[in-house]
């Protein structure tokens, strides 16, 4: 039996029979991370990283996509903790190793140019000015308080090998300092995805995914519209949530 703690609860991630710890006290996973877990080409076998991992949502539905060992890195003690057992409750422990660490140094201890992939979901806004009242685990996923983007990209390419894929999910006003940022630490931007809430509005997300040391070339794939004209989510997204194999999903092949 995998303990927990006061105020958390085993919840079913829907897809593939998945369970996952969560808890009101700690920032939940959503869609976004449930986009980035499909998006990303992922290798058949060989090592894959996920950064700003939280309770280890992403490298769970990448298990279900890959047979590669997959590392996560949360640096928040308590999220990291959930993270290791949320392996352990789906019997993925021998597969996923959650690591508690600042994603700014673990190339340290994993070694610069190790894996064949990387996910990130990271903090989207900029720290604001003044006193904030609020949940330091809520304040520290949502705002760059341990890591900016730059931080981020810049520990992506020294983790991936010449020709590993890094993929982001972010806010879509974001996307220029992205491409920015990637072009800068040889992440040459491949594949784009927005995301709207619904036909008519902009963009309210960005898939996006760079390879490192690739050629300049990007593909702008069909945009996801997450609610249709019945304010329910599209059938994509119920595949995805599911366990269809979505559109979004590419295989390495297809990303080149």
């Amino acid at each position: 039996m995998v303990p927990l703690r006061p105020t958390e609860r085993i919840d079913d991630l829907l897809t593939y029979d998945l369970k996952i710890i969560q808890s009101d006290e700690v920032f939940s996973f959503s869609l976004d991370a449930v986009l980035l877990g499909r998006f990303c080409s992922v290798p058949p076998k060989g090592r894959m990283i996920d950064l700003c991992t939280g309770n280890g949502v992403v490298p769970l539905l990448l298990a279900t996509r890959t047979r590669a060992e997959i590392w996560g890195v949360e640096i928040q003690d308590r999220l990291a903790d959930m993270a290791v057992r949320n392996a352990m409750i789906n019997g993925l422990e021998d597969r996923l190793h959650m690591i508690q660490g600042d994603l700014k140094t673990i190339h340290q201890t994993l070694g610069h140019g190790q894996f064949d992939a990387l996910t990130v979901n990271p903090p989207y806004l900029p720290v604001p000015n003044g006193e904030q009242n609020v949940n330091e685990h809520y304040a520290a996923a949502r705002h760059e308080i341990h890591c900016t983007l730059e931080d981020v990209i810049a520990a992506s390419a020294k983790l991936v090998k010449a020709g590993g894929k890094v993929a982001m999910v972010h806010r879509a006003t974001r996307l220029i300092d992205i491409c920015y940022l990637m072009r800068k630490y040889r992440l040459e931007p491949k594949r784009i995805r927005y995301v709207h809430a619904r036909a008519g509005e902009e963009a309210m997300m960005v898939l996006i995914e760079g390879m490192k040391d690739g050629k300049p070339e990007i593909r702008t794939l069909p945009p996801l519209i997450v609610y249709d004209e019945n304010q329910e989510y599209c059938k994509e997204l119920k595949e995805i949530y599911y366990g269809g194999r979505a559109s979004l999903e590419f295989s390495a092949e297809e990303a080149e």
